[in-house]
Protein backbone atom coordinates (compact mmCIF):
# COMPACT_ATOMS: atom_id res chain seq x y z
CA UNK A 1 0.00 0.00 0.00
CA UNK A 2 2.68 2.51 1.16
CA UNK A 3 4.61 1.58 -2.24
CA UNK A 4 1.48 2.37 -4.65
CA UNK A 5 0.79 5.64 -2.62
CA UNK A 6 4.06 6.48 -3.45
CA UNK A 7 4.03 5.46 -6.79
CA UNK A 8 0.75 7.61 -7.41
CA UNK A 9 2.31 10.88 -5.18
CA UNK A 10 5.68 10.60 -7.56
CA UNK A 11 3.32 10.68 -10.75
CA UNK A 12 1.63 13.64 -9.68
CA UNK A 13 4.74 15.02 -8.75
CA UNK A 14 6.16 14.66 -12.37
CA UNK A 15 2.56 15.32 -13.81
CA UNK A 16 2.86 18.56 -12.18
CA UNK A 17 6.74 19.33 -12.73
CA UNK A 18 5.60 18.55 -16.27
CA UNK A 19 2.89 20.97 -16.75
CA UNK A 20 4.90 23.73 -15.05
CA UNK A 21 7.91 23.22 -17.75
CA UNK A 22 5.00 23.61 -20.47
CA UNK A 23 3.84 27.24 -18.43
CA UNK A 24 7.40 27.97 -18.18
CA UNK A 25 8.11 27.30 -22.38
CA UNK A 26 4.93 29.07 -22.81
CA UNK A 27 6.03 32.46 -20.59
CA UNK A 28 9.35 32.14 -21.97
CA UNK A 29 8.08 32.26 -25.64
CA UNK A 30 6.36 35.85 -25.35
CA UNK A 31 9.60 37.24 -25.42
CA UNK A 32 10.54 35.73 -28.51
CA UNK A 33 7.48 37.33 -30.21
CA UNK A 34 8.19 41.07 -28.95
CA UNK A 35 11.39 41.20 -30.88
CA UNK A 36 9.54 40.20 -34.10
CA UNK A 37 7.21 43.00 -33.33
CA UNK A 38 9.81 45.31 -32.98
CA UNK A 39 12.09 43.96 -36.18
CA UNK A 40 8.37 44.69 -38.07
CA UNK A 41 8.15 48.32 -36.89
CA UNK A 42 11.48 50.22 -38.53
CA UNK A 43 10.15 48.43 -41.80
CA UNK A 44 6.79 49.74 -41.68
CA UNK A 45 8.98 53.45 -40.98
CA UNK A 46 10.59 52.90 -44.24
CA UNK A 47 10.72 55.82 -46.65
CA UNK A 48 7.77 55.13 -49.61
CA UNK A 49 9.04 55.64 -52.71
CA UNK A 50 7.87 58.27 -54.53
CA UNK A 51 5.45 57.60 -58.00
CA UNK A 52 7.59 58.80 -61.06
CA UNK A 53 6.29 61.52 -62.62
CA UNK A 54 5.82 61.80 -66.08
CA UNK A 55 5.39 64.74 -68.33
CA UNK A 56 2.47 64.53 -70.71
CA UNK A 57 3.37 66.73 -73.08
CA UNK A 58 6.35 64.72 -74.11
CA UNK A 59 6.18 61.60 -72.84
CA UNK A 60 6.38 58.33 -75.26
CA UNK A 61 3.67 55.78 -75.60
CA UNK A 62 6.68 53.35 -73.50
CA UNK A 63 6.53 56.04 -71.07
CA UNK A 64 3.16 56.55 -70.48
CA UNK A 65 2.51 53.02 -69.99
CA UNK A 66 4.79 52.42 -67.81
CA UNK A 67 4.62 55.79 -65.36
CA UNK A 68 0.47 55.57 -64.88
CA UNK A 69 -1.89 53.27 -63.61
CA UNK A 70 -4.63 51.82 -65.67
CA UNK A 71 -2.88 53.16 -68.86
CA UNK A 72 -1.78 50.88 -71.41
CA UNK A 73 -0.89 51.23 -75.43
CA UNK A 74 -4.26 52.13 -76.48
CA UNK A 75 -5.04 55.06 -73.84
CA UNK A 76 -1.05 56.06 -74.07
CA UNK A 77 -1.44 56.35 -77.82
CA UNK A 78 -4.84 58.50 -77.07
CA UNK A 79 -3.09 61.03 -75.12
CA UNK A 80 -0.65 61.63 -77.45
CA UNK A 81 -2.69 61.91 -80.72
CA UNK A 82 -5.03 64.58 -78.72
CA UNK A 83 -1.56 66.61 -78.00
CA UNK A 84 -0.92 66.61 -81.79
CA UNK A 85 -4.35 67.45 -82.21
CA UNK A 86 -4.62 69.92 -80.11
CA UNK A 87 -1.38 71.08 -78.87
CA UNK A 88 0.30 70.66 -75.46
CA UNK A 89 -1.76 69.81 -72.18
CA UNK A 90 -2.24 73.28 -70.15
CA UNK A 91 -3.67 71.74 -67.30
CA UNK A 92 -3.80 67.62 -65.63
CA UNK A 93 -7.43 67.95 -65.93
CA UNK A 94 -7.32 68.13 -69.77
CA UNK A 95 -6.90 64.59 -69.54
CA UNK A 96 -10.25 63.91 -69.13
CA UNK A 97 -11.19 64.79 -72.96
CA UNK A 98 -9.06 61.73 -74.24
CA UNK A 99 -11.16 59.22 -75.37
CA UNK A 100 -11.01 56.50 -72.60
CA UNK A 101 -9.89 58.93 -69.81
CA UNK A 102 -12.15 59.19 -66.97
CA UNK A 103 -11.74 60.48 -63.81
CA UNK A 104 -10.88 57.52 -61.41
CA UNK A 105 -7.81 57.27 -63.85
CA UNK A 106 -7.00 61.00 -63.33
CA UNK A 107 -7.53 60.78 -59.94
CA UNK A 108 -5.46 57.61 -59.74
CA UNK A 109 -2.39 59.40 -61.38
CA UNK A 110 -2.73 63.12 -60.72
CA UNK A 111 0.45 62.74 -58.80
CA UNK A 112 2.36 61.18 -61.35
CA UNK A 113 2.02 63.82 -64.42
CA UNK A 114 3.68 66.99 -64.76
CA UNK A 115 3.23 69.09 -67.80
Amino acid sequence: MKKSLLSVASMILLVSLSFAGVASAATKAEPAAAPAVESSAPASKAPVAQAETVNINSATVEELQKSLKGIGKVKAQAIIDYRTTNGPFTSVDQLLEVKGIGKGTLDKNRDRISL
